[in-house]
This record gives C-alpha cells, sequence and structure tokens, in this order.
C-alpha cells in the first residue's frame, strides 16, 4: 500500500513537472518572432506585434485589440524591406495606426501573423542581421546582411523557374 503511495505522488510530480515545461514561455527576439506570435495565436485569430514612437514601447494585438505589453528588444534603427523578384529589396512603408482615441501615432515597426498563420512576407534589418519572414514552414533564417538575403532569395528564384 506505501508503495502505491510513492508511485502516485512521484507519477503526480512527473506529470506536473512535465506539463509546466511544455507551457514555457518563449522570449521574443527577431530570430524567433514569427514563432513567438504563432504561440499567442490560440483560436485562428491574425496576431501582430506593434512598436510606436522610438521602439521603446510594443504591444501585441490579437484581432485588433491590445492584449499585451512587451518589453521591446531593439530601437528604431529597425528596417524593413519587402522582396521583389524584378526589383529586388524595397523599403517598405511604416503602417498607419490610430490609437484607442482614433489618434494617429507614429509606428516604428510592425509585424503580424494572420489567422492562417501566415507571418507578414518581409525582410527586417536589424544591427547588420537579415532576418527572413518569408519561409512558412522553416524557422526564420538569418542572413549576416541585407544582400546576403537578397541573394538566396535570387538563387530560389532561380531554381524555381529551371
Amino acid at each position: 500500500m506505501i508503495v502505491i503511495v510513492i508511485i502516485g505522488v512521484v507519477y503526480t510530480l512527473v506529470i506536473t513537472k512535465l506539463q509546466s515545461v511544455g507551457e514555457g514561455k518563449i522570449t521574443p527576439h527577431l530570430s524567433n518572432l514569427k514563432e513567438y506570435l504563432i504561440s499567442l495565436n490560440k483560436e485562428n485569430q491574425s496576431v501582430r506585434l506593434l512598436c510606436l514612437d522610438d521602439c521603446s514601447s510594443c504591444s501585441v494585438y490579437v484581432d485588433g485589440v491590445k492584449t499585451q505589453d512587451i518589453e521591446s528588444f531593439f530601437d528604431d534603427s529597425i528596417e524593413t524591406y519587402r522582396y521583389d523578384f524584378l526589383q529586388g529589396a524595397i523599403r517598405v512603408k511604416d503602417p498607419i495606426f490610430f490609437n484607442e482615441e482614433d489618434v494617429q501615432e507614429s509606428v516604428c515597426f510592425s509585424f503580424g501573423i494572420d489567422k492562417n498563420l501566415v507571418a507578414d512576407q518581409v525582410i527586417v534589418v536589424y544591427k547588420d542581421k537579415a532576418y527572413d519572414y518569408s519561409s512558412y514552414f522553416n524557422k526564420t533564417p538569418v542572413y549576416d546582411y541585407l544582400e546576403e538575403a537578397i541573394d538566396a532569395k535570387q538563387d530560389l528564384a532561380q531554381k524555381v523557374m529551371q
């Protein structure tokens, strides 16, 4: 009887520990931003990270509703590009954002995942690294500079055309 009780207690402790490991929070960073936002998408909703002014404050919006503030992990030197096969990297203009009082605010950075888990198809450059968010199934590739990311895109396009 004592052995059964001990086994039951050990089993309960192990299961509890495994569940808490499975629920571990992802700390957002540019290398895992897409995975972080996907982890917040619980019910096929759109999820967006929006940083205002000088990127000192960022918030997560789920279906357009602010759900949480997070500590910014970059500054306003961040740049966002869209890749076009014919034109190369094109700088993305910051979107327009109106706060709850319908006052327009300056957007420093915006990145989102739609309800189908498709991320904004952009390349983000920050501190001499280029993060390519255009891959659907793979982790975010990180390049040493924007030109390296563009070369990878052109190589992929050439392979597809062959």
